[in-house]
Protein backbone atom coordinates (compact mmCIF):
# COMPACT_ATOMS: atom_id res chain seq x y z
CA UNK A 1 0.00 0.00 0.00
CA UNK A 2 1.31 3.06 -0.63
CA UNK A 3 0.46 6.40 1.39
CA UNK A 4 0.80 9.76 0.17
CA UNK A 5 1.09 13.16 2.60
CA UNK A 6 -1.95 15.17 3.31
CA UNK A 7 -2.28 18.61 4.78
CA UNK A 8 -5.24 17.81 6.73
CA UNK A 9 -7.61 15.16 7.66
CA UNK A 10 -11.36 16.31 8.53
CA UNK A 11 -14.01 14.33 8.79
CA UNK A 12 -16.46 11.77 10.72
CA UNK A 13 -15.77 7.63 10.37
CA UNK A 14 -17.52 4.67 12.33
CA UNK A 15 -14.83 2.15 13.14
CA UNK A 16 -15.82 -1.43 12.83
CA UNK A 17 -16.69 -3.48 16.37
CA UNK A 18 -14.37 -4.04 19.39
CA UNK A 19 -12.91 -7.45 18.57
CA UNK A 20 -12.17 -7.65 22.28
CA UNK A 21 -15.97 -7.23 23.63
CA UNK A 22 -16.87 -9.07 20.10
CA UNK A 23 -14.95 -11.78 21.13
CA UNK A 24 -16.75 -12.12 24.40
CA UNK A 25 -20.10 -11.71 23.66
CA UNK A 26 -19.63 -14.78 21.46
CA UNK A 27 -18.20 -16.98 23.63
CA UNK A 28 -19.93 -16.56 26.76
CA UNK A 29 -23.11 -16.38 24.42
CA UNK A 30 -21.97 -20.36 23.70
CA UNK A 31 -22.00 -20.75 26.87
CA UNK A 32 -25.22 -19.05 28.33
CA UNK A 33 -28.73 -20.44 28.35
CA UNK A 34 -30.81 -19.32 26.24
CA UNK A 35 -29.95 -17.42 22.76
CA UNK A 36 -27.75 -14.18 22.63
CA UNK A 37 -27.80 -11.76 19.98
CA UNK A 38 -24.87 -10.34 19.00
CA UNK A 39 -24.62 -6.57 16.74
CA UNK A 40 -21.81 -4.58 15.24
CA UNK A 41 -19.40 -8.09 15.08
CA UNK A 42 -16.88 -6.64 13.24
CA UNK A 43 -15.88 -8.21 9.46
CA UNK A 44 -12.47 -9.31 10.75
CA UNK A 45 -10.12 -12.38 10.56
CA UNK A 46 -9.41 -12.59 14.26
CA UNK A 47 -13.88 -12.42 15.01
CA UNK A 48 -13.86 -14.98 12.13
CA UNK A 49 -11.87 -17.55 14.19
CA UNK A 50 -13.69 -17.04 17.36
CA UNK A 51 -16.65 -18.19 15.12
CA UNK A 52 -15.44 -21.26 13.29
CA UNK A 53 -13.51 -22.29 16.47
CA UNK A 54 -17.30 -22.34 18.44
CA UNK A 55 -19.18 -23.71 15.74
CA UNK A 56 -16.57 -26.77 15.86
CA UNK A 57 -17.01 -26.98 19.08
CA UNK A 58 -20.80 -27.84 18.87
CA UNK A 59 -22.05 -23.92 19.13
CA UNK A 60 -24.96 -23.22 16.97
CA UNK A 61 -25.19 -20.07 15.30
CA UNK A 62 -27.19 -18.09 12.99
CA UNK A 63 -26.51 -15.02 10.74
CA UNK A 64 -30.25 -12.72 10.63
CA UNK A 65 -29.54 -9.57 9.02
CA UNK A 66 -26.64 -7.63 10.27
CA UNK A 67 -26.93 -9.79 13.53
CA UNK A 68 -25.51 -13.25 14.72
CA UNK A 69 -27.32 -15.28 17.09
CA UNK A 70 -25.34 -17.86 19.38
CA UNK A 71 -26.67 -20.50 21.85
CA UNK A 72 -25.11 -23.41 23.34
CA UNK A 73 -25.30 -26.99 21.83
CA UNK A 74 -24.18 -30.17 22.32
CA UNK A 75 -20.48 -29.95 23.19
CA UNK A 76 -18.18 -31.70 20.68
CA UNK A 77 -14.74 -33.61 22.41
CA UNK A 78 -11.64 -33.88 20.14
CA UNK A 79 -11.51 -31.28 17.66
CA UNK A 80 -8.59 -29.81 16.44
CA UNK A 81 -9.46 -25.42 16.36
CA UNK A 82 -7.40 -23.25 14.49
CA UNK A 83 -7.08 -19.88 15.96
CA UNK A 84 -5.41 -18.27 13.31
CA UNK A 85 -3.39 -15.18 14.22
CA UNK A 86 -6.38 -14.37 17.34
CA UNK A 87 -4.59 -15.12 20.92
CA UNK A 88 -7.46 -13.96 22.30
CA UNK A 89 -9.46 -16.91 20.69
CA UNK A 90 -7.35 -18.99 22.11
CA UNK A 91 -6.48 -17.92 25.07
CA UNK A 92 -10.32 -17.12 25.94
CA UNK A 93 -11.25 -20.56 24.25
CA UNK A 94 -9.08 -22.65 26.54
CA UNK A 95 -10.65 -21.39 29.62
CA UNK A 96 -14.25 -21.96 27.97
CA UNK A 97 -12.71 -25.38 27.57
CA UNK A 98 -11.14 -26.08 30.66
CA UNK A 99 -14.61 -25.52 32.50
CA UNK A 100 -16.02 -28.21 29.91
CA UNK A 101 -15.98 -32.18 30.24
CA UNK A 102 -14.42 -31.70 26.67
CA UNK A 103 -11.09 -32.19 25.01
CA UNK A 104 -9.49 -29.74 22.46
CA UNK A 105 -6.33 -29.08 20.59
CA UNK A 106 -5.47 -25.32 19.44
CA UNK A 107 -3.46 -24.45 16.61
CA UNK A 108 -2.70 -21.04 14.72
CA UNK A 109 -0.48 -19.48 12.07
CA UNK A 110 3.30 -19.10 12.63
CA UNK A 111 3.02 -15.61 14.31
CA UNK A 112 0.56 -16.99 17.12
CA UNK A 113 2.40 -20.31 17.69
CA UNK A 114 5.35 -18.08 18.45
CA UNK A 115 3.57 -16.51 21.23
CA UNK A 116 3.57 -17.80 25.16
CA UNK A 117 0.82 -20.13 26.52
CA UNK A 118 2.38 -21.38 29.62
CA UNK A 119 0.29 -18.01 31.19
CA UNK A 120 -2.95 -19.49 30.88
CA UNK A 121 -1.66 -23.37 31.12
CA UNK A 122 -0.15 -22.61 34.33
CA UNK A 123 -3.90 -21.30 36.11
CA UNK A 124 -6.11 -23.68 34.12
CA UNK A 125 -3.53 -26.71 35.78
CA UNK A 126 -3.99 -25.47 39.53
CA UNK A 127 -7.81 -25.71 38.66
CA UNK A 128 -7.25 -29.10 37.57
CA UNK A 129 -8.04 -29.07 34.17
CA UNK A 130 -5.00 -31.33 32.20
CA UNK A 131 -3.24 -28.95 29.80
CA UNK A 132 0.15 -29.66 27.56
CA UNK A 133 1.55 -26.99 25.68
CA UNK A 134 4.62 -27.41 22.79
CA UNK A 135 7.46 -26.20 24.75
CA UNK A 136 5.26 -23.36 26.04
CA UNK A 137 3.55 -22.51 22.81
CA UNK A 138 0.83 -23.77 20.49
CA UNK A 139 -0.48 -26.60 19.23
CA UNK A 140 -1.79 -26.40 22.88
CA UNK A 141 -4.15 -29.57 23.94
CA UNK A 142 -6.72 -29.21 26.97
CA UNK A 143 -8.90 -31.90 28.52
CA UNK A 144 -11.59 -30.14 30.75
CA UNK A 145 -13.93 -30.96 33.43
CA UNK A 146 -13.76 -31.16 37.22
CA UNK A 147 -12.36 -28.06 37.69
CA UNK A 148 -11.84 -26.75 42.02
CA UNK A 149 -11.54 -23.31 42.44
CA UNK A 150 -8.45 -21.53 43.25
CA UNK A 151 -6.96 -18.05 44.89
CA UNK A 152 -4.77 -16.77 42.21
CA UNK A 153 -2.25 -13.65 41.39
CA UNK A 154 -2.04 -13.33 38.23
CA UNK A 155 1.93 -13.43 37.17
CA UNK A 156 1.36 -10.65 34.41
CA UNK A 157 -1.11 -8.12 33.61
CA UNK A 158 -2.96 -9.68 30.93
CA UNK A 159 -6.84 -9.58 30.29
CA UNK A 160 -6.25 -12.47 28.00
CA UNK A 161 -5.31 -14.50 31.33
CA UNK A 162 -7.77 -13.06 33.29
CA UNK A 163 -10.74 -14.15 31.40
CA UNK A 164 -9.32 -17.60 31.06
CA UNK A 165 -9.64 -18.11 34.59
CA UNK A 166 -13.15 -16.26 34.75
CA UNK A 167 -14.46 -18.48 31.80
CA UNK A 168 -13.24 -21.85 33.22
CA UNK A 169 -14.47 -20.93 37.03
CA UNK A 170 -18.11 -20.13 35.53
CA UNK A 171 -17.72 -24.47 35.76
CA UNK A 172 -15.67 -24.82 39.35
CA UNK A 173 -17.22 -26.30 42.02
CA UNK A 174 -16.39 -23.24 44.72
CA UNK A 175 -15.40 -19.70 43.87
CA UNK A 176 -12.33 -18.57 42.10
CA UNK A 177 -10.67 -15.38 43.17
CA UNK A 178 -8.07 -13.47 40.93
CA UNK A 179 -5.33 -11.24 41.87
CA UNK A 180 -4.56 -8.65 39.00
CA UNK A 181 -0.99 -6.46 39.72
CA UNK A 182 -2.23 -3.78 37.90
CA UNK A 183 -5.97 -3.25 36.78
CA UNK A 184 -6.67 -4.50 33.13
CA UNK A 185 -9.59 -3.76 30.33
CA UNK A 186 -12.62 -5.20 32.44
CA UNK A 187 -14.70 -6.35 29.25
CA UNK A 188 -15.13 -9.62 30.67
CA UNK A 189 -16.35 -8.48 33.78
CA UNK A 190 -19.09 -6.33 32.50
CA UNK A 191 -20.36 -8.79 30.42
CA UNK A 192 -20.32 -11.72 32.71
CA UNK A 193 -22.50 -9.31 35.13
CA UNK A 194 -24.90 -8.10 32.00
CA UNK A 195 -25.60 -11.77 31.74
CA UNK A 196 -26.20 -12.74 35.30
CA UNK A 197 -22.75 -14.15 36.52
CA UNK A 198 -22.15 -13.81 40.27
CA UNK A 199 -19.67 -11.33 40.29
CA UNK A 200 -17.46 -8.86 42.43
CA UNK A 201 -15.02 -7.04 42.82
CA UNK A 202 -12.49 -5.05 45.12
CA UNK A 203 -9.80 -3.19 44.39
CA UNK A 204 -7.41 -5.68 42.25
CA UNK A 205 -9.60 -8.65 43.28
CA UNK A 206 -12.17 -10.37 41.21
CA UNK A 207 -14.30 -13.14 42.72
CA UNK A 208 -16.38 -15.07 40.50
CA UNK A 209 -18.86 -17.78 41.69
CA UNK A 210 -19.75 -20.98 39.30
CA UNK A 211 -23.08 -20.60 38.03
CA UNK A 212 -25.49 -20.16 34.33
CA UNK A 213 -25.66 -16.85 32.35
CA UNK A 214 -28.54 -15.58 30.51
CA UNK A 215 -27.86 -15.01 27.25
CA UNK A 216 -28.66 -10.99 26.09
CA UNK A 217 -28.74 -8.61 23.96
CA UNK A 218 -25.48 -6.83 23.04
CA UNK A 219 -24.44 -4.10 20.74
CA UNK A 220 -20.88 -4.25 20.12
CA UNK A 221 -19.24 -0.39 19.73
CA UNK A 222 -16.93 0.53 17.68
CA UNK A 223 -13.27 -0.02 18.58
CA UNK A 224 -11.24 2.37 20.33
CA UNK A 225 -8.32 0.41 19.26
CA UNK A 226 -9.24 1.09 15.43
CA UNK A 227 -10.20 4.56 16.11
CA UNK A 228 -6.73 5.41 17.44
CA UNK A 229 -5.06 5.93 14.45
CA UNK A 230 -7.31 8.16 13.44
CA UNK A 231 -7.67 9.87 16.59
CA UNK A 232 -3.61 10.28 16.02
CA UNK A 233 -3.81 11.21 12.15
CA UNK A 234 -6.22 14.13 13.38
CA UNK A 235 -3.77 15.07 16.57
CA UNK A 236 -0.76 15.58 14.46
CA UNK A 237 -1.91 17.56 11.26
CA UNK A 238 -2.05 20.92 12.00
CA UNK A 239 -6.08 22.27 11.33
CA UNK A 240 -7.33 18.68 11.78
CA UNK A 241 -10.32 17.12 13.43
CA UNK A 242 -11.87 13.27 13.38
CA UNK A 243 -15.18 12.66 15.04
CA UNK A 244 -15.41 8.96 15.93
CA UNK A 245 -19.24 8.06 15.96
CA UNK A 246 -20.64 5.45 18.70
CA UNK A 247 -17.09 4.53 19.53
CA UNK A 248 -16.56 2.50 23.16
CA UNK A 249 -15.00 4.61 25.84
CA UNK A 250 -14.61 1.94 28.72
CA UNK A 251 -12.17 3.55 30.87
CA UNK A 252 -9.82 0.58 31.21
CA UNK A 253 -9.63 1.41 27.29
CA UNK A 254 -9.27 5.28 26.75
CA UNK A 255 -5.53 5.29 27.45
CA UNK A 256 -4.69 6.68 24.24
CA UNK A 257 -7.39 9.61 24.61
CA UNK A 258 -5.71 10.57 27.67
CA UNK A 259 -2.52 10.58 26.12
CA UNK A 260 -3.01 12.73 23.23
CA UNK A 261 -5.11 15.14 25.61
CA UNK A 262 -1.86 15.39 27.46
CA UNK A 263 -0.03 16.12 24.30
CA UNK A 264 -1.94 18.95 23.52
CA UNK A 265 -4.99 17.56 21.40
CA UNK A 266 -8.17 18.06 22.09
CA UNK A 267 -10.57 15.64 23.07
CA UNK A 268 -14.63 15.60 23.56
CA UNK A 269 -17.47 13.31 24.33
CA UNK A 270 -20.96 13.74 23.10
CA UNK A 271 -24.26 11.34 23.17
CA UNK A 272 -22.97 9.52 26.04
CA UNK A 273 -24.62 5.77 27.00
CA UNK A 274 -24.62 2.42 28.23
CA UNK A 275 -24.90 -0.70 25.94
CA UNK A 276 -24.74 -4.40 27.67
CA UNK A 277 -22.91 -2.48 30.57
CA UNK A 278 -19.89 -0.69 28.18
CA UNK A 279 -19.91 2.71 27.64
CA UNK A 280 -20.33 4.39 24.37
CA UNK A 281 -20.25 8.14 23.14
CA UNK A 282 -19.21 10.24 19.71
CA UNK A 283 -15.73 11.06 20.18
CA UNK A 284 -14.23 13.85 18.70
CA UNK A 285 -10.34 14.75 18.40
CA UNK A 286 -8.79 17.85 17.07
CA UNK A 287 -4.66 18.62 16.20
CA UNK A 288 -2.70 20.79 19.25
CA UNK A 289 0.41 21.70 19.35
CA UNK A 290 1.91 18.47 20.76
CA UNK A 291 4.03 18.00 23.46
CA UNK A 292 6.18 14.99 25.41
CA UNK A 293 4.81 12.62 27.89
CA UNK A 294 5.51 9.99 29.85
CA UNK A 295 3.98 6.47 29.85
CA UNK A 296 4.85 3.71 32.96
CA UNK A 297 3.95 0.25 33.53
CA UNK A 298 0.62 2.19 35.47
CA UNK A 299 -0.67 3.84 32.38
CA UNK A 300 0.11 0.94 30.10
CA UNK A 301 -2.96 -1.08 30.15
CA UNK A 302 -5.13 1.15 29.30
CA UNK A 303 -3.31 1.74 25.98
CA UNK A 304 -1.12 -1.64 25.27
CA UNK A 305 -2.38 -2.25 21.48
CA UNK A 306 -2.23 1.56 20.97
CA UNK A 307 1.20 1.93 21.92
CA UNK A 308 3.07 1.80 18.50
CA UNK A 309 0.72 4.63 16.80
CA UNK A 310 1.54 6.80 19.70
CA UNK A 311 4.94 5.94 18.94
CA UNK A 312 3.66 8.25 15.62
CA UNK A 313 2.19 11.08 17.61
CA UNK A 314 5.49 11.05 19.96
CA UNK A 315 7.93 11.98 16.31
CA UNK A 316 5.44 15.18 16.26
CA UNK A 317 5.87 16.16 20.01
CA UNK A 318 8.07 18.56 21.25
CA UNK A 319 10.39 17.24 23.78
CA UNK A 320 11.13 13.18 24.62
CA UNK A 321 8.23 11.30 25.22
CA UNK A 322 9.36 7.80 27.23
CA UNK A 323 7.42 4.66 27.23
CA UNK A 324 8.43 2.27 30.05
CA UNK A 325 6.90 -1.24 31.52
CA UNK A 326 5.38 -2.57 28.38
CA UNK A 327 7.70 -5.33 27.57
CA UNK A 328 4.39 -6.97 27.14
CA UNK A 329 4.75 -5.54 23.41
CA UNK A 330 7.72 -8.03 22.40
CA UNK A 331 4.58 -10.72 22.76
CA UNK A 332 2.36 -9.77 20.11
CA UNK A 333 1.74 -10.31 17.07
CA UNK A 334 5.13 -8.89 15.94
CA UNK A 335 7.48 -7.80 18.58
CA UNK A 336 6.11 -4.30 18.47
CA UNK A 337 8.80 -2.52 19.97
CA UNK A 338 11.52 -3.70 17.58
CA UNK A 339 9.23 -3.39 14.63
CA UNK A 340 7.70 0.35 15.45
CA UNK A 341 11.66 1.37 15.97
CA UNK A 342 12.60 -0.21 13.00
CA UNK A 343 9.96 1.27 11.17
CA UNK A 344 10.03 5.21 12.48
CA UNK A 345 13.83 5.13 11.76
CA UNK A 346 13.64 4.33 8.36
CA UNK A 347 11.18 7.54 8.40
CA UNK A 348 13.81 9.34 9.98
CA UNK A 349 12.55 9.77 13.59
CA UNK A 350 15.02 9.83 16.30
CA UNK A 351 13.92 6.80 18.39
CA UNK A 352 15.52 3.99 20.01
CA UNK A 353 14.16 1.01 21.74
CA UNK A 354 14.95 -0.33 25.23
CA UNK A 355 13.42 -4.00 26.88
CA UNK A 356 9.92 -2.71 27.79
CA UNK A 357 9.36 0.28 25.55
CA UNK A 358 11.01 3.17 23.72
CA UNK A 359 11.79 6.55 23.51
CA UNK A 360 11.18 9.49 20.97
CA UNK A 361 13.02 12.80 20.52
CA UNK A 362 10.93 15.07 18.78
CA UNK A 363 9.65 17.14 16.42
CA UNK A 364 11.21 15.18 13.83
CA UNK A 365 10.03 15.56 9.94
CA UNK A 366 9.88 12.85 8.61
CA UNK A 367 10.52 11.38 4.88
CA UNK A 368 8.79 8.33 2.82
CA UNK A 369 10.25 5.05 2.88
CA UNK A 370 9.29 1.46 2.56
CA UNK A 371 8.15 0.34 5.66
CA UNK A 372 7.70 -3.77 6.87
CA UNK A 373 4.85 -4.36 8.91
CA UNK A 374 6.75 -7.56 9.87
CA UNK A 375 2.80 -8.61 8.85
CA UNK A 376 1.37 -6.43 11.95
CA UNK A 377 -2.14 -5.14 11.48
CA UNK A 378 -1.64 -2.66 14.02
CA UNK A 379 2.15 -1.82 12.73
CA UNK A 380 0.63 -1.44 9.38
CA UNK A 381 -1.73 0.95 9.85
CA UNK A 382 0.54 2.81 12.21
CA UNK A 383 2.74 3.36 9.39
CA UNK A 384 -0.18 4.36 7.65
CA UNK A 385 -0.65 7.16 9.80
CA UNK A 386 2.88 8.18 9.74
CA UNK A 387 3.22 8.40 5.81
CA UNK A 388 0.28 11.23 6.02
CA UNK A 389 2.71 13.69 7.32
CA UNK A 390 5.82 12.21 5.68
CA UNK A 391 7.14 13.96 2.58
CA UNK A 392 7.16 11.89 -0.66
CA UNK A 393 5.80 8.42 -0.40
CA UNK A 394 5.90 5.89 2.23
CA UNK A 395 4.95 2.07 1.26
CA UNK A 396 3.94 0.03 3.47
CA UNK A 397 4.65 -4.07 3.01
CA UNK A 398 2.35 -6.83 4.23
CA UNK A 399 0.05 -4.46 4.17
CA UNK A 400 -3.24 -6.84 3.75
CA UNK A 401 -2.14 -7.72 7.32
CA UNK A 402 -5.02 -5.02 8.40
CA UNK A 403 -7.77 -7.46 7.21
CA UNK A 404 -6.97 -9.17 10.92
CA UNK A 405 -8.68 -6.20 12.44
CA UNK A 406 -9.97 -3.92 9.91
CA UNK A 407 -10.02 -4.59 6.50
CA UNK A 408 -11.55 -0.97 5.56
CA UNK A 409 -9.26 0.76 7.34
CA UNK A 410 -7.27 2.26 4.16
CA UNK A 411 -10.82 3.01 2.66
CA UNK A 412 -12.13 5.05 5.43
CA UNK A 413 -8.98 6.58 5.79
CA UNK A 414 -8.84 8.17 2.08
CA UNK A 415 -12.46 9.52 2.98
CA UNK A 416 -10.84 11.50 5.64
CA UNK A 417 -7.90 12.54 3.59
CA UNK A 418 -9.99 13.72 0.39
Amino acid sequence: MIVEPVQRVAGTVRVPGDKSIAHRALMLGALADGEQTVRGVPDAADVASTLTCLQALGAEVRTVGGEIRIRRGTWRSGQTLDAGNSGTTVRLLSGLVAGLSIQATFTGDSSLSQRPMERIAGPLRKMGASVSTTEGHLPITIEGGGLKGIRYRLLVASAQVKSAIMFAALNADTETTLQEPVATRDHSERMLRAMGADLTRSSHAITIRPGTLRGTEVDVPGDISSAAFFAVAAACLRDSYVRLEHTGVNPTRTGILEALEAMGATVTFENKTERAGEPVADVTVRSGELRAIEIDATAVPALIDELPVLAVAATQARGTTVVSGAGELRHKESDRIATIVDALSRLGANIEAREDGFVVHGPTPLAGATLPSGGDHRIAMAMAVAGLFASGRTAIEESAAVQISYPGFFDDLQTLTR
